[in-house]
């Protein structure tokens, strides 16, 4: 484990922020038997640390050490698991809601923007959490070029942060669709007044006609064997002249498995696309219109994320345990890495059904 972590410039009981130190002596089999489930899980239960745990994983991802020890018999069988079965199927797609989204809305509300938008925010012109989610938001109404009037399916719609926007300032009618209880009572609260609609229901179950669709940060848990049908939904949903504007974490490799330590303790059945797998699931669907990536700004996202959570703590810690502290940090920090260390991307996808008369321009 020395002379692996050296190669990413790491020390073991090292002063530097990014070092690893050991409160245990048995880390270092549990992270060589386990990879990244014994990693993750030895962090949990206080047996390591790192003053900075970003600045650890950038290191570590860059320098692809988690392919190092993702050769055992366990991550096989993970493997295995994720390629031949369909784990995001109708009964299964609700498991997220109720193990990660269903945490609590106050939780949420310490951590999250005013908004309560919980994918990335886009930096460009922002110097706050709030400033970059209203921006990102204001740049997908723009991408859509909304109308008043017109009426929008938000796939996967969260606490209904994007909907309330363009309800708000673009003057459109909104139908969201999610899988969590928690999300759809709030946000259907929180948008009182509005022509704003949430339904708790799968994806699969939408079939009625919409000017533009959006899906903001829930393509990630669909799963490879379920794109297509994701994309045939969209397709049959959007009316011919309109907009799909797909917003997805990416990953670069397409045969790649989900983090096992994500997929138990974070996003239960999470499945990253890689751009072929979009392409191929939305062939002869949709044309792509364009493509925009702003990945690296997920990185200071979590991180404003982190600084919210930390800071909440002594009120959170009245509910949650210091394992679980120590698993939401590892999770925001860990991810934060992976993002600045460029191993994980932010698309924003633009499609229509056949292409836009005289070619698509992405507002500035």
């Amino acid at each position: 484990m020395t002379e692996l972590l050296a190669r990413a410039g790491v020390r073991v009981n090292g002063d530097r922020p990014w070092d690893l130190v050991l409160k245990r002596d048995d880390v270092p089999e549990r992270v060589l038997a386990y990879g990244s489930l014994g990693l993750g899980e030895s962090y949990m239960d206080g047996h390591w640390t790192a003053e900075r745990l970003d600045e650890f994983f950038t290191r570590v991802l860059g320098a692809q050490l988690d392919r190092e020890v993702a050769r055992s018999v366990r991550f096989a069988l993970h493997f295995l698991r994720h390629r031949l079965f369909n784990l995001q199927n109708g009964r299964r797609a609700w498991q997220v809601g109720e193990a990660h989204y269903d945490l609590g809305n106050a939780f949420y509300e310490r951590i999250l923007d005013r908004r309560m938008t919980y994918t990335c925010g886009y930096w460009e012109n922002a110097s706050s959490l709030d400033e970059a989610q209203a921006a990102k938001l204001d740049m997908i109404c723009r991408k859509l070029d909304l109308r008043p009037g017109q009426r929008v399916l938000d796939i996967g719609c969260g606490w209904g942060s994007f909907m309330q926007f363009a309800a708000e300032r673009y003057g459109v009618e909104c139908v969201g669709v999610t899988v969590s209880r928690s999300q759809a009572a709030y946000g259907q609260a929180r948008c009182k007044g509005l022509p704003v609609e949430f339904r708790l229901m799968d994806y699969r179950e939408v079939d009625e006609p919409f000017d533009h669709i959006a899906s903001v940060g829930m393509f990630e848990h669909v799963g490879h064997k379920n794109h297509r049908s994701f994309f045939e939904v969209a397709r049959r949903c959007l009316k011919d002249g309109g907009l799909f504007l797909l917003h997805t974490i990416g990953k670069t490799r397409r045969h790649s498995t989900p983090d096992p330590w994500l997929d138990r303790y974070i996003f239960p059945n999470g499945d990253l696309p890689s751009m072929g797998q979009i392409a191929e699931a939305a062939e002869d669907l949709f044309v792509m219109e364009d493509v925009h990536n702003f990945g690296a700004d997920y990185d200071r996202t979590l991180m404003a994320w982190n600084e919210r959570f930390q800071a909440a703590w002594p009120e959170l810690s009245r509910e949650f345990d210091e394992r679980f502290k120590r698993m939401w940090e590892y999770y925001l920090q860990a991810c934060a890495g992976a993002f600045r260390a460029r191993k994980v991307q932010l698309w924003q996808v633009v499609l229509s059904p056949e292409g836009v008369p005289g070619g698509y321009r992405r507002p500035l």
